[in-house]
């Protein structure tokens, strides 16, 4: 592993020498394979697009994030700036978590390849895989990924494109003829399997402590409070789709002003339900705290609670959409 780092290290360098030129470019690629980012876009095809194809992009993100910050804590390897001389830009280290495999990679791959899989033309191949190369090419610009990090969350990505693929209308069919309340119950489940999971890994990896070189930068590194942000969103996304299906199914075709409008309202109401209660909560309790996780929870899953029923409920009430 160690000739492994020296040549990511080497190929750091050499890229960064490309910088400042090209850093104000770098920065906003790396924005966009951010879940920010995501936040932005995912409710637009949800909302204004096709709202089946929005369901899916969701959980193939979240799928991603799960699998990624498993593998994640599970490998517990450095990013480039802990161990070599390479910068790192601003807050682009991942607040501190571990390098392989990237998130900002793999996401972006996960996305993009699953919504090519559905427009299905040539150009919006070509757009997906600039972006994607683009988004890997920017993790290590900045200092914060090394070739194989990438590599690995490019592979992730393809892994849950694979495994909707493969298993999304099966678990659809599945769901079909159960309850709205089994349904919810079943999505909280799996949000409390990835919770599990995350404590699991974390006394998995107990017995083997980080070198203490890293320690100026690996603070939050062994946390599982990405388990509570990803649990969170899923039962959120799950009890949102649910409950639209049967109380607020709606078309998001139709007049694009009335697309366009849904949208604005929406994202203004979600970006300040996001950020009103990161402030609020951040106000009562600590991350790593149990209080602090269950308002993570709480957070992420109203959000996209949000998002898959309460927007669409209230698109339906203005008129701002159609029913199916």
């Amino acid at each position: 592993m160690d000739a492994l780092y020296q040549f990511g290290i080497h190929l750091i360098q050499s890229i960064q020498t490309l910088s400042p030129a090209l850093d104000g470019i770098i920065e906003t690629a790396s924005f966009i394979g951010t879940p920010e980012f995501f936040l932005i876009l995912v409710p637009f095809i949800y909302w204004s697009i096709d709202r089946r194809v929005g369901i899916r992009a969701i959980l193939v993100v979240f799928l991603f994030d799960f699998i990624n910050a498993s593998l994640k804590l599970l490998f517990h390897q450095p990013r480039p700036y802990w161990i070599g001389d390479v910068k790192e830009f601003g807050d682009a280290g991942g607040e501190g978590t571990y390098g392989i495999p990237s998130g900002h990679s793999g996401r972006s791959l996960a996305l993009s390849g699953y919504l090519a899989t559905q427009v299905k033309k040539n150009w919006f191949w070509a757009v997906a895989a600039f972006y994607i190369l683009l988004v890997g090419f920017s993790r290590m610009y900045l200092g914060v990924h090394f070739p194989q990090d990438v590599l690995g969350g490019w592979l992730l990505g393809l892994l849950a494109i694979w495994a909707l693929a493969k298993w999304g209308n099966a678990v659809r069919t599945w769901l079909a003829d159960k309850s709205v309340p089994t349904q919810i119950m079943l999505g909280f489940l799996v949000a409390m399997g990835m919770v599990l999971t995350g404590f699991i890994v974390r006394f998995i990896i107990s017995g083997t402590p980080d070198p203490a070189e890293w320690s100026p930068y690996n603070a939050e590194a062994r946390t599982v409070t990405h388990f509570f942000t990803i649990s969170g969103a899923v039962f959120g996304a799950c009890a949102g789709y649910a409950l639209m299906r049967q109380y607020a199914r709606f078309n998001a075709k139709g007049d694009w002003a009335k697309r366009g409008i849904r949208y604005l309202l929406g994202m203004v109401v979600l970006l300040v339900l996001f950020f009103g209660m990161d402030i609020a909560f951040a106000a009562i309790a600590v991350d790593e705290s149990t209080l602090g996780y269950i308002l993570r929870f709480v957070r992420y899953g109203f959000s996209l609670f949000w998002t898959t029923f309460l927007a669409p409920w209230l698109f339906l009430k203005t008129k701002l959409a159609e029913a199916e």
